[in-house]
């Protein structure tokens, strides 16, 4: 028998004093669903989750909960005052026999439950926030840009947690290879409209392409019935008056159809130009070191970029990407070695934090009083790459509203803040780039774009970045930094990374015992790798790779149960705890038996010559 849904929204109309931002909205979340949830920025996304989550009454239509399910949300700014601590917080409502999951979480997405509230950062919060909701385990997740302040390898953590529970989640997400990894099904918020296709991420773009050439087709058929209605109506001759008021008033329906059609939000204008060339020679980095205290943040190392690379810095946070950014760039002195900028640099910044933007500014202001991009000596223009233009048009080009011109940049999305602080940078000359993090926040047609303008761009690009699909799109060469000052270039981006280490740490083993070298600057030459067995499938592969975590946290889990059920008071204090410990303990053991001999098995294959 069918299982019933787990949630039903039906006809859901709400408006926040202007336009609807839905209307007679439908939608059914089943068990087990994994559902991207989709849109540009602004389409409504997270005020639908959280209508979703009970927190947003609508004016209008029901939201229905089947009884007995549970329904987690992840908060975007959650309210931690009454909490000393964010594992306080993480751990609040959970048994005291399910505390060890928070512990768990914590370190995955490297989270320090001791972190003082007071002194916690909005991206520690975020992931107490997100800690709790993976420790709760409700039969419903609703998650709202999970991935936001986790670094690479967190973001590598939770995927793994993501793919194989089986809690039903909807997940809002701007990392591709996040949401192409975890769904199964669509929903696409566009104008108010949500539409549901049964198939993840990875076939939304022809599918959302489709939608759009079907609704230009429409668009079209329409405007050329009107045409031809509109020259009968002055040509035509009235004899049979009664039957041409009909069509007259036939013709004034279709004008009222056609006024009706919202029309599509277009993409950004977004442009770079390269100013004078800078000389061949961009930077060049000799043995240089940094440390803080007794905190090794870069071994000696070296580094040449050329005029037109495109040059990534990955790693975990707070391993000194940003730092090692700011010395190659000259904010920040190395501690040893030298630093040399080329001739005729002409550097743009884009800063993770915004800092460049006044909260307390117009976005009128933000863009006429940058001292980067100069003034056109006209309160109203703009200097655009050695052209002026009216602020207004320019911020339109940026898919801002005439309204959003004279507003504060503190009443600015995240989406939205990153979009202005590129429109700063966009609008001079530069022949380097430094963009760090400058994916966050911003939707998928914008990534999108963005890829498409630094493909265009004649200068150099050095990128920090956490999107492993942006990472791929646009790096040529990419620079890892793993923890203890090491630093190795690797020639290719993301994916090309990852195969170049695990090709290298297979020779190791097969060389052992090799020791490690010091961070020299550049990569073993893939040539030099072996070929990965053939027995295993790339798939197979990565499973092989990801196991020994997944039996590493079933063991831990299987400890902490066992030293609960160690006390011999529990059941008769405590029936309750004792009877869900001990179903936990049998289940996570039989998952651990099972994990076991998978990995043996693909081990067995992987040793096959």
């Amino acid at each position: 028998m069918a299982q019933p849904p787990l949630m039903q929204l039906s006809d859901i109309s709400l408006t926040f004093g202007g336009a609807p931002v839905f209307s007679e909205l439908g939608l059914v979340v089943q068990p087990r669903d994994r559902v991207a949830l989709v849109g540009r920025n602004g389409s409504g996304k997270s005020t639908l989750l959280k209508v979703m989550a009970g927190l947003i009454e609508p004016d209008s239509g029901a939201r229905v909960v089947t009884p007995g399910i549970s329904v987690g949300y992840m908060e975007q700014d959650p309210d931690l005052s009454g909490f000393t601590t964010l594992g306080d917080y993480a751990a609040s409502g959970l048994d005291p026999a399910e505390a060890y999951k928070v512990e768990l979480a914590s370190e995955g997405l490297k989270l320090q439950p001791d972190r003082l509230v007071s002194a916690a950062s909005g991206g520690e919060r975020r992931r107490a926030a997100l800690a709790k909701l993976l420790a709760e385990e409700p039969d419903l997740m609703l998650l709202d840009e999970p991935t936001n302040h986790l670094d690479i390898h967190a973001i590598g953590w939770l995927e793994a947690q993501l793919s194989v529970t089986r809690t039903a989640f909807v997940l809002i997400s701007h990392d591709r290879a996040f949401l192409t990894a975890l769904t199964r099904a669509t929903m696409w918020i566009d104008r108010g409209v949500v539409r549901r296709q049964d198939t993840g991420f990875s076939g939304f773009e022809a599918w959302r392409d489709k939608v759009w050439d079907d609704e230009d087709d429409a668009r079209h058929k329409l405007d050329r019935k009107i045409k031809a209605e509109g020259r009968w109506a002055v040509e035509g001759i009235s004899a049979r008056r009664k039957r041409n008021q009909g069509r007259v008033r036939a013709l004034q329906d279709l004008r009222a159809e056609r006024s009706s059609m919202i029309r599509r939000q277009g993409t950004a204008d977004m442009a770079l130009a390269a100013g004078t060339k800078s000389g061949k020679r961009v930077i060049e980095a000799t043995d240089i070191a940094k440390a803080f205290g007794d905190v090794r943040i870069l071994a000696p190392f070296s580094l040449r970029v050329l005029r037109g690379d495109r040059i990534a810095f990955v790693g975990p946070n707070g391993v000194g990407k940003s730092t090692l950014l700011k010395m190659l760039t000259g904010e920040l002195a190395p501690d040893q070695g030298t630093v040399q900028l080329g001739t005729n640099v002409d550097m743009a910044v884009f800063d993770q934090n915004r800092t460049k933007l006044d909260p307390d500014a117009t976005l009128w202001e933000s863009l006429t009083t940058d001292p980067d991009i100069g003034v056109s000596g006209r309160a109203d223009q703009v200097m655009v790459r050695g052209t002026p233009k009216h602020v207004v048009a320019y911020l339109k080009d940026f898919l801002f509203d005439d309204s959003q011109a004279r507003a504060p940049v503190r009443s600015l999305s995240g989406g939205e803040k990153a979009r202005l602080l590129l429109a700063r940078i966009m609008a001079r000359n530069s022949n380097l780039l430094v963009l760090d993090e400058p994916t966050n926040d911003l939707d998928v047609e914008s990534l999108d774009l963005l890829q498409e303008v630094l493909g265009d761009y004649d200068g150099t690009v050095l990128l920090v970045s956490h999107d492993r699909d942006f990472l791929d799109r646009v790096a040529g060469t990419t620079i890892a930094m793993e923890g203890d000052g090491q630093a190795t270039v690797y020639a290719g981006g993301w994916t090309d990374y990852q195969t170049q280490r695990a090709l290298s740490e297979q020779e190791a083993v097969a060389d052992a015992p090799t020791a490690r070298g010091k961070s020299t600057g550049q990569a073993r030459p893939a040539t030099a790798a072996k070929k990965p067995e053939k027995s295993l499938s790339f798939t197979e592969r990565h499973r092989l790779e990801t196991l020994p975590s997944e039996i590493a946290r079933l063991e831990a889990e299987i400890s902490k149960l066992e030293s609960l059920l160690a006390d011999p008071d529990l059941f008769g204090t405590s029936p309750v705890k004792f009877s869900k410990a001990t179903d936990a303990l049998r289940e996570r053991t039989a998952a651990l038996v099972a994990a076991e001999e998978e990995w043996l098995t693909l081990e067995d294959r992987a040793s096959v010559s």
